[in-house]
């Protein structure tokens, strides 16, 4: 028997496990991911335009935030104008 040890054997194995019988998948992972190619290493779909099913982009993280704060902003004023309207002031 050959003792000699090759780099492909010392890769880092797959984290995942079979759900019936509990063992681990063994095979090498993917450089940079935790588990195999076969299960689910580099899979799905990239992030914003490069989504097969990306749309407009009015729900990214960015809109959001952007209309939240322009939420906030609106709330702001409508209270400022009401406590000025409750003082007898008028703006």
């Amino acid at each position: 028997m050959n003792s000699t040890t090759y780099p492909m054997h010392r890769a880092p194995r797959c984290t995942a496990h079979a759900k019936r019988t509990g063992l681990a998948c063994g095979n090498p992972a993917v450089r940079g991911w935790s588990v195999c190619r076969m299960h689910g290493a580099r899979g799905g779909a990239g992030p914003g335009k490069a989504n097969p099913a990306y749309r407009h982009g009015g729900r990214t993280r960015e809109i959001m935030d952007l209309r939240r704060m322009i939420a906030d902003l609106t709330r702001e004023s409508r209270d400022l104008e009401m406590r000025l309207r409750d003082c007898g002031t008028s703006p």
